[in-house]
This record gives C-alpha cells, sequence and structure tokens, in this order.
C-alpha cells in the first residue's frame, strides 16, 4: 500500500513529510479540515504505515449507499453525544494496536472552538495524540508532532496551536484555532 499511495501522492503532485511515531495506539488527529479532499490525503499518508486506523465519522454519513463506502474507508460512526467517548476507550481496552483518526474541528465550515473528543478519548484511554496535518500551500501532508501527556486541556490545545501555526487549508477563512485558549 505504501507503493500504491506514495504513486497516488506524487501523481496529485503531492508529497508525505515527518513519520509516524512508534507507538501501537494514539489519537491522530487531522487539520486543518476545510474540504472533502482532506480524507484522501489523510488517508493516503496514513496508507504508508502498517498499522490498525479507524476515522471517526459522524454517524448521519453512513446512510445506504454511502455506508458501504465509508466502512471500506475504515470509518466508524459516532454520535453527538459524549457516549461515544466511553465506546472509543473501550474500543483501546480490547486491543493491541489501535489508531483513532479525527479531525478535531469536527466540520469543514469555520468554528471558533474545536470538539474536544479528541482530548478526552486521548487522556481517558492514555494514548499520546499524533498531530497530523494537511498543507495546501506547500502541497504536504504527515506528522507535525506527538504530544504524551495530556494531563492539562489548556497545555494540549496550545501546543497543537502551536504546530498547526503555519499550515495552510485549502479554504483558509474556514480554519480557525481553538479561541478559548
Amino acid at each position: 500500500m505504501k507503493i500504491v499511495s506514495d504513486i497516488m501522492l506524487k501523481i496529485l503532485g503531492w508529497k508525505a513529510v515527518g513519520e509516524m511515531p512508534p507507538v501501537k495506539k494514539s489519537v491522530i488527529i487531522f487539520a486543518p479540515h476545510t474540504s472533502y479532499w482532506d480524507g484522501l490525503y489523510g488517508k493516503l499518508f496514513l496508507m504508508q504505515y502498517k498499522m490498525n486506523y479507524k476515522f471517526l465519522s459522524k454517524k448521519e454519513l453512513f446512510k445506504f449507499p454511502m455506508n458501504i463506502f465509508f466502512k471500506l474507508y475504515g470509518s466508524i460512526p459516532v454520535s453527538n453525544n459524549k457516549e461515544y467517548i466511553d465506546e472509543i476507550v473501550a474500543l483501546y481496552n480490547t486491543s493491541d494496536n489501535l489508531h483513532i483518526v479525527l479531525s478535531p474541528e469536527g466540520k469543514r465550515a469555520q468554528t471558533d472552538h474545536w470538539k474536544k473528543g479528541f482530548y478526552y478519548i486521548a487522556n481517558r484511554a492514555d494514548v499520546p495524540v499524533v498531530v497530523g496535518f494537511m498543507d495546501y500551500k506547500k502541497k504536504e501532508c504527515g506528522i507535525k508532532g506527538v504530544i504524551t501527556n495530556t494531563d492539562d486541556m489548556k497545555e494540549t490545545i496550545t501546543e497543537i496551536g502551536r504546530l498547526y501555526k503555519d499550515v495552510g487549508a485549502k479554504h483558509p477563512e474556514n480554519f480557525t484555532l481553538d479561541k478559548r485558549y
């Protein structure tokens, strides 16, 4: 799959940068998420690694026939209620190797805050947050960094903001870092 994803990225004019950290479990956040294309670039990057990953997608997307596509893509449906955090933590507890991938913005449209589910999942499952990105200015996708200590939400969100500071979104007017910190 690495060869296929390398070829696809080159055809699309993109390159993968950074390396996945040597961890068996993580929450991988990808931002900015301002376009449907973001999922493709994130998927192509992740295909380069032999690891078990699942995308979190809103459950409304899992209606026939799209549910077939999303399941093949590696997505699992989640609701907007907070019970999904318990479900994801339970998945980590029953797996030796699992990486959950999501967009902290929660949607492609502009927002003034990020959903904190990724933080609560990482903190409660005791897994690191891997900071993935898609930079449309540079045509790069990859990993910006890893946050292993999620004891303090404000520190974690501030560090994530620092890592995303210079990343160019497809629709920059829709990309906002969490303004509450």
